[in-house]
């Protein structure tokens, strides 16, 4: 799923206007009856309180329209206008005209003076104050009404994105937002949702068709995407009748260090079992027993040193070579990491003390081969990229890293974002049971494998990324979010692979009194 810039929104809006014959009014009128008919469906004509809030921009007309609908249906309906500044959009005006020709009850211009209307933490709150324009801090008053809003816990439901939070950076007071109980995004979802520091705003979101021109949705290209089930199936690639496993390339996981041996036998036994043809493992001696008793599907190969890797140099022809996870940073595994990367040329899925040697060793950047796969945790990303000041920095300076070393980049988490050159890739699949030892060691070998396989690199990131965070889900839904350990992600992937085919439980249609107001 596409996600828009704003810009893009905008330039959608006009297009559709121009090829549909229809005026930005119209349009807006077709988004505020969306909304309604998606509450009429819920409230099926309930009398509790609707406090609709709107702003004086095009958010604020949406916010009308919503209103006159649900006026015109006979709901309990208060709705205001933040009347803070003298400057009205056209189609604002031009609802609230509309609006005072079917109720005598107009809406309650608020100078951002008086005190807040009452709101019963029973009653519902729509927020159509700001859109994705917002480029500014709100006032004082707007700030202490969006307080309000939470203090009163009534459900509020947000107009596209919640007010007071900017599409494209990370508001300075948490205050001066909406926090959103559900949002009804138009086009798309934004990438704020997305964000650790931006995430909190809206617990649920969902997306709108109003109906923007189908060729417009369907050929602009987007900076970033939401990876969902149907992006990720056509990626898929069966195996044919006569297949053998010479087919599905040979994986070499490289890593391991006393007592840490059981991240490789992990990263091992994801590679065979996402179907990589054949694994081996380069591991100091201390690993070759357990490797052999706990996974005798991998072939072992141990370093002379007992307790590290001091040297890589294996007299095997792999298809993708893995390396890093457990194998610590003695400087005798940093001389032989860094000469095994001077005369490597095979693909690469770098992890943990991998990208520790090189954040302290920058130089081996120009040693990795083209589409080389980074796979850091926040605190190593940091290492190799600098600090950043919020989300959005982070996300521009990943992109710049990307480019200027020809590296995917992932960024792990809630949504592992997968970052090539300028394109980001936001997961979907994924929950907080995950966040547990080993987690990323599967991940590591997941992609490995599927390189193994002949997926080209991102196409194997992206894939990896989701079936890693699917198989988590699966196993969420058996187990609970606290006890999942990361061989269970290995378990259930046979599922998340099996789940790719499995067509979604239809819903009960909803009934509404009135689909066409």
């Amino acid at each position: 799923m596409k996600i828009f810039a704003k810009e893009q929104i905008y330039q959608g809006d006009k297009i559709t206007a121009e090829k549909q014959g229809i005026s930005s009014t119209e349009l807006m009128e077709r988004a505020g009856i969306q909304i309604f008919n998606w509450l009429h469906a819920r409230m099926q004509g309930a009398q509790v309180p609707v406090h609709v809030f709107c702003g004086i921009g095009n958010n604020g007309g949406d916010g009308l329209v919503i209103a006159r609908h649900l006026i015109t249906h006979g709901y309990n309906v208060f709705t205001y206008v933040v009347n803070c500044s003298d400057k009205r959009s056209k189609d604002f005006l031009i609802n609230y005209d509309h609006i005072k020709t079917v109720t005598k009850k107009w809406p309650i211009l608020l100078t951002c003076k008086e005190e807040f209307p009452a709101i019963g933490h029973d009653d519902i709150i729509v927020d159509a104050v700001f859109g994705i324009g917002l480029n500014r801090e709100v006032d004082v008053w707007v700030k202490e009404l969006f307080q309000h809003f939470r203090a009163s816990k009534a459900f509020t439901l947000s107009i596209d994105m919640p007010s007071g939070l900017f599409a494209e950076s990370v508001p300075k007071d948490e205050n001066a937002v909406v926090w959103a109980n559900h949002t009804l995004s138009f086009a798309s979802p934004k990438l704020v949702f997305f964000l650790p520091e931006t995430y909190k705003y809206t617990q649920q979101w969902e997306i709108l068709d109003i109906g923007l021109d189908p060729e417009f949705l369907y050929t602009t290209p987007t900076e970033a995407e939401f990876i969902m089930k149907m992006d990720v199936l056509p990626m898929y690639r069966p195996r044919t009748t006569f297949a053998h496993k010479g087919n599905f390339g040979h994986s070499l996981i490289i890593g391991g260090s006393y007592g840490k041996i059981g991240a490789v036998i992990l990263a091992s036994q994801s590679t065979l079992a996402i179907g990589a043809g054949l694994v081996t493992a380069n591991v100091p001696k201390c690993g070759y027993t357990a490797l052999q008793a706990r996974f005798p599907e991998a072939m072992v190969i141990t370093d002379e040193d007992e307790q590290l890797i001091t040297k890589i140099d294996v007299n095997i022809d792999p298809t993708v070579i893995g390396v890093g996870i457990g194998m610590g940073t003695d400087p005798k595994t940093i001389s032989a990491f860094s000469s095994f990367l001077k005369s490597n040329k095979k693909p690469l899925v770098l992890d943990a003390d991998a990208l520790n040697i090189i954040s302290s060793k920058s130089s081996l950047l120009k040693l990795l081969p083209e589409n080389t796969i980074l796979l850091p945790h926040f605190g190593e990303l940091e290492r190799l990229i600098g600090k950043w000041k919020d989300d959005f920095e982070r996300l521009k300076k990943a992109k710049a890293f990307s480019k200027k070393h020809k590296v995917i980049l992932v960024i792990k988490g809630a949504f592992t974002i997968t970052v090539f050159n300028d394109r980001l890739f936001v997961n979907s699949s994924g929950n907080p049971g995950m966040a547990t030892a080993g987690s990323g060691d599967v991940l590591m070998g997941i992609i490995t494998g599927l390189i193994s396989q002949g997926y080209e690199p991102l196409v194997a990131t992206v894939f990896g990324v989701y079936l890693h965070g699917r198989s988590g889900d699966l196993a969420a839904q058996d187990l609970g979010y606290e006890s999942i350990i990361a061989s269970h992600m290995i378990d259930y992937l046979s599922e998340a692979i099996l789940d790719l085919f499995k067509r979604p439980e239809q819903p009960e249609p909803e009934k509404s009194e009135d689909n066409k107001a």
